[in-house]
């Protein structure tokens, strides 16, 4: 069987321009970046008038070590789409270095459901990330100038909010000590930094609608307080423009294209974990605008990502989805169900039942939001036909659709069900999409509807200073803020180790930050962390380069 990189290095790509003209936009519309890569300039997508194109979002159960291939499906379900005619674009996020060069892997899909080139995309790419790096870096930097020289704005260097950012995994980073060096070092502070994927300005960079509006966003991030605990903007201090200017070019989607030659915008990379885990507005509007119907995905399980392009993306961004599929393997619902890793090739009827429990919270939990779904059963190889049937037979008992899908080792031809399907739901007129709660909600009760209706939890623990805090943030204008709330994703619980569906659990916030300019607030619960660890093996020691430049073991 070939690897994903050796399938990805096999494949003849078409020249851009012509995968730009599959959504009628002309050579000299597309800014291209060498043969095989583009940028779509926001002022031709803007020129573009608007059409009745269909929203589908992939998201999945809940993941674990087996993997569920949620990425390889959104790349076979658009590729089933552009077989069966319906002129699809694909919208997924761009790749973080921490998980490319951990243990996660990177975010181009696998199999014969990739986009490609898939070097690329799992590297540099554009340089999105780095100029998304670089702007955190500057106001990280022009903060401590500003509290180096004199301090106009009465900055309390003790009530710094704002940290630092490095695209990779780096637990050493999490806590540090800056300003060490004497009178010329910069005031000696405690200083923590994150993975790029949960910077606000990665936030503001998906949800800002176009450069003035990502200009204005970056302006209105709190970095800290005053003395008084009066909060200070980035723009107090003038960074923001100059922000705005590392990003200018960032701001433009990325065209790039599928095995299938399936049109495909990545860009933006948030994690679902510790962010809101959605790709850029600015590319699914653009795929809105070009294609018939969009194919997005939101990270990790429907407790974190979907809930978040609900209550967050399409709540700010003005989107209302018509179709969902929630991805499940057999290999992860069996886990689920109490089975371990390295007996998931065995049938086990028993462990699959118990773990179909998770699946149903998350299908239960997707139509909270009035939105059509199917369950797509990504098949591996070492699936019997009497767990698959379990699967359909246990959905359709509960109401749900479910149909089987082979992305990794079919492509699109292995998703054509789903996509037929998908279709037939995006265009029912049964979706009646419905945010899980108002506006005006106080924050706390946010965080409370959250964790009681999706995760399922029988109460929130908020730790002491937590619910003033929130508070002082709905006095700072953020009372009608959507919740952003940093948990696990291997549990509806904040406890990674409660697999399943696990009942009678109470979900503890430890603390809440501003994220003024993305728009929301970001609720810490549990243990998670913002900037993740290597493994003991991380990925980067299985990877390869031949003399003239070829890499192997890029997954």
């Amino acid at each position: 069987m070939l690897s994903d990189i050796a399938i990805a290095q096999a494949h003849q790509m078409k020249p851009i321009a012509d995968i730009a003209a599959k959504v009628d936009l002309g050579a000299d519309e597309i800014l291209q970046y060498g043969h095989h890569k583009a940028k779509v300039p926001l002022e031709v997508v803007k020129a573009r008038p608007d059409r009745a194109a269909k929203l589908v979002l992939v998201t999945g159960c809940s993941p674990t070590a087996a993997g569920e291939g949620k990425s390889t499906t959104s790349v076979g379900l658009a590729d089933a789409l552009t077989l069966r005619g319906r002129n699809p674009v694909l919208c997924i996020r761009e790749a973080s270095l921490g998980p490319v060069f951990g243990i996660k892997g990177g975010a181009a899909g696998g199999g014969y459901s990739q986009v490609v080139p898939m070097e690329d995309i799992n590297l540099h790419f554009t340089g999105d990330f780095h100029a998304i790096t670089s702007a955190h870096a500057l106001l990280s930097a022009m903060l401590d100038n500003h509290l180096f020289r004199p301090n106009s704005t009465a900055l309390d260097h003790r009530r710094i909010t704002w940290g630092r950012a490095v695209d990779m995994n780096d637990r050493a980073l999490r806590k540090v000590i800056v300003g060490l060096g004497g009178p010329f070092g910069g005031i000696p502070r405690e200083e923590n930094f994150m993975i790029t994927a949960a910077s606000e300005v990665m936030a503001i960079f998906c949800l800002a609608r176009d450069l003035a509006d990502l200009e204005q966003r970056l302006g209105n991030i709190i970095i800290g307080y005053t003395r008084t605990r009066e909060p200070v903007r980035c723009r107090d201090i003038g960074a923001h423009t100059a922000m705005a200017i590392l990003m200018r070019d960032a701001v433009h989607p990325n065209l790039v294209q599928t095995l299938g030659g399936t049109p495909a915008f990545i860009h933006g990379g948030p994690f679902a974990n510790i962010a809101h885990g959605c790709n850029s507005l600015i590319a699914t509007r653009a795929g809105l605008k070009l294609g018939d119907i969009v194919v997005t995905e939101a990270g990790f399980g429907a407790d974190l990502g979907a809930e978040k392009f609900f209550d967050i993306k399409c709540r700010l961004g003005g989107l209302s989805p018509d179709a969902v599929a929630i991805v499940a393997t057999i290999r992860a619902l069996k886990m689920n169900g109490g089975a371990s890793k390295d007996s998931l090739a065995n049938e086990d009827l028993g462990a699959l039942e118990r773990g179909l429990e998770n699946l149903y919270g998350h299908a239960e939990n997707v139509a909270r939001f009035g939105v059509p779904a199917v369950v797509a059963v990504n098949r591996f190889a070492t699936d019997t036909e009497a767990e698959v049937a379990t699967v359909l037979e246990g959905c359709a008992a509960r109401g749900f659709r479910a149909v089987e899908a082979d992305p990794h080792g079919g492509g699109g031809e292995g998703c054509t069900g789903l996509a037929d399907a998908v279709w037939e739901l995006a265009n029912s007129g049964e979706a009646d999409f419905r945010p899980l709660y108002p506006d005006h909600l106080p924050l706390k009760d946010k965080v409370e509807t959250v964790a009681t209706s999706i995760y399922g939890a029988s109460g929130v623990d908020f730790q002491p200073g937590v619910t003033a805090e929130l508070e002082r943030l709905e006095s700072f204008g953020l009372a009608d803020a959507p919740v952003c709330i940093a948990k696990t994703q291997y549990s509806f619980s904040d406890d990674p180790a409660l697999l399943g569906r696990p009942r009678g659990f109470r979900i503890t916030v430890r603390e809440v930050t501003p994220s003024a300019g993305a728009g929301f607030v970001v609720v810490k619960t549990g243990s998670i962390m913002t900037m993740p660890g290597l493994a003991a093996k991380p990925a980067a020691l299985a990877m390869s380069l031949s003399e003239d430049g070829v890499i192997d073991g890029l997954m």
